[in-house]
């Protein structure tokens, strides 16, 4: 086996052969053995209450955020970036980027001199998003109608899983991945809600969806001080996502670099246009489909 000596292998299927093919290159090859994992990694996170006792108005919405990553470009390129953003703006990496603080100017975002400042604080990152490639999938509750339509003990965080796990297959199978194991990464925010959280993700992997199928993901669950850098993306993009659908008026130029990047109908050709309901659900609808 020959390898270029300046780099070192990222995955399994970097390694090359005498014939001078990497495996992955010869992954339509019947005789290539195929990893038992997909070539995807989903980072999620939340924006708003989740609990129905009492709702927020001014932001009465709950939003879960998927931001799917081919691992190459994540690995490759997305991580460098935001590494070197961070080493640009506070002169280290040790930060973790949280979109309630920067929007508040609050703990080490207590940084800005001057509004230039900040603009070219927040224009770099808006960059940085736009430039990373990745695959939106969110579902935005509205709680105060689903109050008005649902049983009572109707977790929106529970519904809105349920949606994005059976597009997230949609998608693996389109790529061909759905029948690897892919790892869903999400935060803990505390053993009683992890443990509902998981339980309910078991349960809408072992079929109980409403596709009725089996779906070859596994949940795994990071402390909030692990510097991910996909985390922090999808900490970035589920408040945008919310206020897009909350407050569709009102001028939201992070979501105006996010709406692209939807999964949608009909392919990347309509990218931006074909992802109401793909990639972007909005439950309860005007005319609403009952919860699972």
């Amino acid at each position: 086996m020959t390898t270029d000596s300046n780099h070192l292998p990222l995955f399994v299927s970097d390694s090359v052969d005498g014939s001078g093919l990497d495996q992955e290159s010869r992954s339509e090859s019947p005789s290539t053995s195929r990893s038992r994992f997909s070539k995807y990694i989903v980072y999620v996170d939340e924006s708003g209450d989740h609990g129905m006792q009492s709702i927020d108005e001014s932001y009465p919405v709950f939003v879960l955020a998927f931001c799917v990553f081919h691992k190459r470009h994540y690995s490759e390129q997305v991580v460098p970036a935001l590494e070197k953003f961070k080493f640009n703006h506070f002169g280290h990496d040790q930060i973790v980027l949280h979109e309630n603080e920067i929007r508040r100017e609050t703990g080490a975002f207590n940084i800005f001199r001057s509004r230039e400042q900040r603009l070219h604080f927040l224009g770099h990152l808006t960059e940085i998003i736009e430039k990373s490639n990745f695959i939106l999938i969110s579902c935005v509750i509205d709680k105060r109608r689903l109050k008005s339509q649902a049983e009572p003990d109707s977790n929106p965080y529970h519904i809105a899983l349920g949606f994005c796990l059976e597009t997230l297959y949609d998608f693996l199978e389109e790529k061909g991945q759905h029948d690897q194991l892919t790892h869903v990464v999400v935060e803990c925010r505390g053993k009683k809600e992890d443990d509902e959280l998981e339980l309910e993700f078991r349960r809408l992997c072992d079929g109980r969806n409403r596709r009725k199928k089996t779906l070859p993901f596994d949940i795994i669950f990071a402390d909030k001080k692990v510097m991910s850098s996909g985390l922090q993306l999808a900490d970035l993009v589920a408040r945008p996502i919310g206020l897009s659908v909350f407050r569709p008026e009102q001028k939201n130029r992070a979501f105006e670099a996010l709406h692209k990047k939807f999964y949608c109908d009909g392919g990347r050709e309509r990218a931006g246009d074909g992802f109401m309901d793909f990639g972007l659900k909005i439950y309860p609808s005007s005319e609403s489909e009952k919860p699972r």
